[in-house]
């Protein structure tokens, strides 16, 4: 009688040899679907590493044919005329602030508006917020004349409140806030009115908690475009002080009629680029849910 003896992988292998043959062939599609998105993402990298790399190059290697990819003899002249010869650090305060300010106002008005349109019934609920989702579809350049002559009228030429104040309303995220609102419960609503809770201790300690997903997604939504925004920064800072960091770099990267510093655009690209790497490794969590938040049945 033959001797039974007991392996682990026998054990887990099926028996069958369809079965098997099955195994083998599923196994070996998903190592081949990782290998394909392991090239997609290499192929991704490679303008982040090219832009990287040319922050490092002068003007005649940067515009070499055929292009070398790792310069041969870096300088850090780029540099130097970037974060020395140019208020950089006083552009990179401006983007934070600008951009904290769009981020702050942005959750505020998201939050009670969305909370509003989610929970509350109100003549006009649904015609007021189909409207704030049409300003979604409006080119920017039809509402920037007027906005450009209220800002005058204001006096908010080189401010922070003339760069934010357009967005302090932003219908994304009110859109955003509203689905999420919706997946609340309405009994857990009204099992704390019935417990003595206002309508502010009603907000504020079960409402705010609940939706922290869908904020810190709104959060960092908002921050990546008031971070990135160029056009109405552009209108806004005459002053080379006021420039926010997409701004100046724009500017310093023309160094005259006709001609690009690709070295100097290439070291501003990746001065720009670094903070909001940073801060969507630290709140990738949050960015992650916040694309499945719209998705949630409302």
């Amino acid at each position: 009688m033959a001797q039974n003896t007991y392996s682990p992988v026998n054990n887990l292998m099926p028996v069958d040899s369809s079965l098997r043959r099955r195994y083998f062939v599923g196994r070996w599609l998903r190592y081949l679907a990782l290998a394909i998105v392991l090239a997609l993402a290499i192929i991704l990298l490679i303008p982040i590493v090219w832009m990287l790399l040319g922050s490092f190059k002068i003007q005649r290697v940067a515009l070499a044919y055929p292009p070398e990819l790792i310069p041969s003899n870096p300088v850090l002249d780029n540099w130097e005329r970037l974060l020395i010869n140019r208020p950089s650090m006083r552009w990179l305060l401006n983007s934070f602030v600008v951009a904290g300010g769009i981020a702050f106002f942005g959750v505020v008005t998201s939050t009670c508006a969305g909370y509003a349109f989610g929970k509350k019934q109100f003549p006009g609920r649904t015609i007021c917020f189909w409207l704030i989702l049409m300003t979604m579809m409006l080119p920017r350049q039809i509402y920037m004349i007027p906005l450009f002559v209220l800002m005058k009228n204001f006096g908010w030429f080189n401010s922070y409140q003339g760069m934010v104040a357009p967005y302090l309303v932003y219908p994304f995220g009110v859109f955003l806030m509203r689905q999420y609102m919706q997946s609340i419960p309405d009994e857990l609503l009204e099992a704390a009115k019935m417990d003595g809770a206002s309508e502010i201790q009603l907000f504020r300690h079960i409402i705010l908690p609940l939706s922290r997903p869908a904020i810190g997604a709104i959060a960092i939504f908002a921050f990546m475009a008031g971070w990135n925004d160029y056009l109405w920064q552009l209108v806004m800072a005459t002053d080379e002080l006021w420039l926010t960091l997409p701004v100046g770099v724009a500017k310093l990267t023309a160094s005259g009629v006709g001609s690009i510093d690709i070295g100097v655009g290439m070291a501003g690209a990746t001065f720009a680029f670094i903070p909001m790497l940073l801060i969507f490794l630290l709140f990738q969590n949050y960015f992650i849910k916040g694309i499945t938040v719209g998705a949630l049945k409302g």
